[in-house]
């Protein structure tokens, strides 16, 4: 069985999960490991989920303009979420715009799941291309950053492979 999430793991890992995957077990391990979703549903609440994370670890970083769900991120072909930055001419100056999107169907899973997520997309301010000092500063960010990643390819792996999701979509926030 192809893993395509977790190509870059190594083959012992891939094995254990094809071993998960073949007793159906791959959706308990994930909701022992991570018993509920988080509460950010809303455009706004993510976008402050964001911007604290921001203050917390970059604060030189640039000014995040927009962060929202997007539907019409597709998992496979594009990424779990985008940063896109558009340089803007006002008044003679030249500024950057950055926007930050995470795939909708973060929206009901668990917090370090998103947060591994926003941590990717905002360690761009700083670190364009995925090198060495991009995962540094991700680490940095979220020590943990490294299972989260497995993890969500994990549960990607999971959906893919046929198995349902495992959390649904709980309580709204509201705005």
């Amino acid at each position: 069985m192809d893993l395509p999430y977790l190509r870059s793991y190594p083959a012992h890992l891939q094995d254990q999960v094809r071993q998960l995957l073949a007793k159906d077990g791959t959706g308990a391990l994930l909701q022992r490991r991570y018993p509920q979703a988080h509460a950010l549903r809303t455009d706004k609440a993510l976008y402050e989920y964001t911007a604290e994370l921001k203050s917390r670890h970059l604060r030189k970083g640039g000014t995040i303009h927009k962060v929202m769900y997007d539907s019409k991120i597709h998992v496979v072909r594009n990424a779990l979420g985008l940063h896109t930055s558009r340089s803007l001419v006002q008044g003679g100056k030249l500024s950057a715009r950055h926007e930050i999107r995470v795939a909708s169907m973060f929206k009901s899973t668990p917090e370090e799941f998103l947060r591994m997520i926003v941590v990717h997309e905002l360690a761009h301010l700083r670190e364009k291309d995925h090198d060495k000092a991009f995962y540094q500063l991700c680490a940095h960010m979220e020590p943990s950053y490294h299972q989260y990643e497995f993890d969500v390819r994990l549960y990607l792996t999971h959906l893919d492979a046929g198995g349902s999701r495992l959390w649904g979509e709980g309580p709204a926030a509201t705005d």
